[in-house]
Parts: structure tokens; C-alpha cells; sequence
């Protein structure tokens, strides 16, 4: 009997994944672990595997689509047997197309199940818990190529382009090259061709093409005058989309105090240059942020009460209770195209600043990669954001629930200070604490950031 498989659930807030692509076909014989598709969640892009043998024998969602969680994707079994697509709806409309009653809706995130990967189950075994909806028709052949030569034949190489979205622009003739792709990865479906055709201000000009001016295009004056951008109503993303979420309950929910400190940054990057040079045949290059992260575990080590969590009342009768963690785990913030991610190097307590270094170069090029595993970006205790590298002096960050706090780096700055009662050239970093004042209140903050100044202005002892 064939098995379903279903959109697991690749991260604790998600409730849809857009289907990227399938690296298989049906007809195509798998082995359980192979590699059937990517799937985009709303915090990476992360493999899908198969947990059968046989054959790929349907394939119910198309790639480009948000699937809910629970729902089906394909269907493995013995070459030849048949296998309709289950009766509740597998795949919402494409990303670049949402609709009201969609994936992302409410009702869809109460609805969908947790992953039922690891669960065989027949054709014929449906989750009640599914939300029925209009199945969506999935053609099981390729598509049959257009008879009129598409007009973006000739770049398809560097076109992102799904083949339905380049045979309708065939039909349509609307050369596809001047169509702005909303799909995952920038990628042209079949509602940006709809769209253009409909209103063909919104093809990019000619003598533009990605953005960049074509060599053949005339180089436009200083003195022209356009749009800052191409006017568009854009889908949001699965990333996005949790982003808003969460940050709207974080700003809604929790009672911020912000507390901020300038810290004489000198001595740290003295030492910092000193170790840098030293070691550079070794490939050691510290950064800021690596001692930033060492001094806040070391701070939580010594005021733990910042290293806690809120955990509100339940619905069972369990009072509101605070949560207090045994080990820094400290999160720090990268900046991706669609939203940001915070991988956690776990038990930052125990590890040296080199230690520290490597595991976030790592954790990074995850990151950017959309390849971080959920125990890369789960469990965070303490977060840390810098925007300092971009030359921003001082800012406030939003509280990243359960955390209790998040640090906000900026910029060092040069500038007059005092020193021994004479007026010198110095340079400073300003730090700033958002902290849930129903956990801790200012005081422990204030007692927080004296720990994190004492240790990033005698930068030694972070190496002891």
C-alpha cells in the first residue's frame, strides 16, 4: 500500500513551507534517506526526506507552492500501483498568489498538525485535524513546450522561471526578462506573467534588465527623474510573515525598560588587533561581536536573573512562572534577503573566545545559506544584536520571545572623552539592554550592564 508523505514540521513556529523544488520525479525509485526536495520554512531552507523504499509515485504539490504542515506532498508505493491525491486540500495557491482563507491564515495555524513524516500511513488515513480546502490540480507530465518561441528563449539559463509562467508569457508574448519575479528566490510564476500582461507598466525597461543597466541601453541623465521603485503589491514571505508575528506579541505583550551604557572600547581593540596579528598564520580573526558574546555569557554567569525566562499561566490552571536557565546560551542576529535568523552558540559559558569565533563563522555561512538545522536556531537564552557594522551608534532591539532580554550593539565612535581629568581623543561603544520587566526589573539590568562594561574595558579576562 503506498505511503503518504507529509509536510513535516522543520521548526517550532511553523505552520506552512514553501515548497522550493523537487530533486526527484515520479517514476523515480527512492530509498529511505534519500533527498525528495527542499523545503523553505520560515527560518531556513532545509532538505525533505524520504522515509520509505519504492517508487516516487505522485507528487501532489508543486514546487512553489506553501503546503501546510500535515498536509501531503508525494506518495511512495510498488512501481505501478495507483495512488490518488487524499481528499483535503495538499497545496494553497503559489506564494506569489495568496488568498484569503490561505496557508497563512489563522484558522490555517490552529488547524495543521504537527509532522507526520515518521508515521506510515495508507491513502486512505487522513488527520482529521486538517483543514479541508479546494484541492489545488497538479499536473502529473511536463508542461508541452510553447509553438512560438518564447521571448526569454534566449537568456532561460539566467532566467528564474517556471515553466507554466514561461509558456503562458509564449502565449501572451510578454518577454519574460522584463517580468519582476515574486516567487521564492525572485523566481517568475505564473501570476507575475498574468500581471504584466494585464498592465504592462509593470515590465521592467529595456534598457534595464535585474536591475542593472544593459550595455546596449543609453545611459540615463543625472537630471531624469522615476519611481524610486517598481510599484507592486508584493506576497509576504513564511520568514516574514513569523517575523511580524512575533514581533507585533513581543511589542504587545511584554513591558520593555531600556537601560544603555558606553563602554571606553580601547582596550578591547587593542587586544583585539594584538591577537589578530599574532595569530594570523594560524587563520584567527576575531571580531568585536566574538568578544561581545564571551562577555555576555560571562555577564549572565554573573547576574544570572537576566539569563531567565517568562512562562505565562495556562489554560490547565498552571500559574505564570519564571524560568531560570543553567547554562548561557547566547543567540546572536544575522540579517538574511527576507528577514533575520538567531543561531545560538549553546553553553557560550563554557567556551573561549576562540571557540566562540568559529562556531558563529560556521552558524553564519548556515545562516546565509538557509542550512541551519532547528537545534542551530532553537533554545537561545540571551540574544545579541549588532548593527554596529553598519555604522549605526545606538539603537534598541526588539525582545525575541522567551528571551527576557536582548543587547543592541552600535558602532565604536571616536570622540572627546575624559580620562584622569584631561580632555582626549577616545573611542566608545554604546550598548543598550531591552529588558521584560516582568522577570527583572531596572536595577538588575543596570547591575547586568556594569558586569558587561567591567569585562569588555579589562578585555584579559575574557581569556582566562
Amino acid at each position: 500500500m503506498a505511503q503518504i508523505i507529509d509536510m513535516p514540521k522543520l521548526s517550532d513556529t511553523m505552520t506552512v513551507g514553501t515548497l522550493v523544488k523537487w530533486l526527484r520525479k515520479e517514476g523515480d525509485a527512492v530509498k529511505s534517506g534519500d533527498i525528495l526536495a527542499e523545503v523553505e520554512t520560515d527560518k531556513a531552507t532545509m532538505e525533505l526526506e524520504s522515509f520509505f523504499d519504492g517508487t516516487l509515485l505522485k507528487i501532489f504539490a508543486p514546487a512553489g507552492s506553501q503546503i501546510a504542515v500535515g498536509a501531503a506532498l508525494c506518495a511512495v508505493g510498488k512501481p505501478g500501483e495507483t495512488v490518488e491525491a487524499p481528499a483535503v486540500a495538499q497545496a494553497s495557491q503559489p506564494a506569489s498568489a495568496p488568498k484569503n482563507g490561505g496557508p497563512n491564515s489563522s484558522e490555517a495555524a490552529k488547524t495543521a498538525p504537527i509532522s507526520h513524516l515518521d508515521i506510515p500511513r495508507s491513502t486512505t488515513a487522513v488527520p482529521a485535524t486538517v483543514a479541508p480546502a479546494p484541492v489545488v490540480a497538479v499536473p502529473s507530465a511536463p508542461e508541452p513546450k510553447a509553438e512560438t518561441p518564447s521571448p526569454a528563449s534566449a537568456s532561460d539559463a539566467r532566467l528564474r522561471i517556471s515553466p507554466l509562467a514561461k509558456k503562458i508569457a509564449a502565449d501572451q508574448k510578454v518577454d519574460a526578462t522584463r517580468v519582476t519575479g515574486t516567487g521564492p528566490h525572485g523566481r517568475i510564476v505564473k501570476a507575475d506573467v498574468l500581471a504584466a500582461a494585464a498592465n504592462p507598466a509593470l515590465l521592467k525597461s529595456a534598457a534595464v534588465v535585474g536591475g542593472v543597466p544593459s550595455p546596449r541601453g543609453a545611459s540615463p541623465s543625472l537630471l531624469t527623474k522615476g519611481p524610486i521603485q517598481e510599484e507592486k503589491l508584493a506576497p509576504v514571505s513564511t520568514m516574514r510573515a513569523v517575523i511580524a508575528k512575533r514581533m507585533v506579541e513581543s511589542t504587545t505583550t511584554i513591558p520593555y525598560v531600556y537601560l544603555d551604557i558606553e563602554i571606553d572600547a580601547e582596550p578591547l581593540l587593542a587586544i583585539r588587533a594584538q591577537l589578530n596579528t599574532g595569530l594570523e598564520k594560524e587563520g584567527v580573526k576575531l571580531s568585536v561581536n566574538d568578544f561581545i558574546l564571551k562577555a555576555s555569557a560571562e555577564a549572565l554567569r554573573r547576574v544570572p536573573a537576566v539569563n531567565c525566562s517568562w512562562e505565562p499561566s495556562t489554560g490547565s490552571g498552571q500559574a505564570a512562572a519564571i524560568r531560570h536557565h543553567g547554562a548561557a546560551h547566547v543567540a546572536f542576529a544575522v540579517a538574511l534577503e527576507d528577514g533575520l535568523i538567531t543561531p545560538v552558540v549553546r553553553d557560550a559559558h563554557l567556551k573561549s573566545v576562540f571557540q566562540i569565533s568559529t562556531e558563529v563563522k560556521v552558524l553564519g555561512k548556515k545562516a546565509k545559506e538557509k542550512k541551519l538545522a532547528p537545534a542551530d536556531y532553537t533554545g537561545g537564552t540571551f540574544c545579541v544584536s549588532n548593527l554596529g557594522m553598519m555604522g549605526i551608534p545606538k539603537f534598541t532591539a526588539i525582545i525575541n520571545p522567551p528571551n527576557a532580554a536582548i543587547l543592541a550593539v552600535g558602532t565604536t565612535v571616536a570622540k572627546p572623552v575624559v580620562k584622569n581629568g584631561q580632555i582626549v581623543a577616545g573611542q566608545t561603544l554604546t550598548v543598550t539592554l531591552s529588558c521584560d520587566h516582568r522577570v527583572f526589573d531596572g536595577a538588575v539590568g543596570a547591575h547586568f550592564l556594569g558586569a558587561l562594561k567591567d569585562l569588555l574595558e579589562k578585555p584579559a579576562l575574557l581569556l582566562v
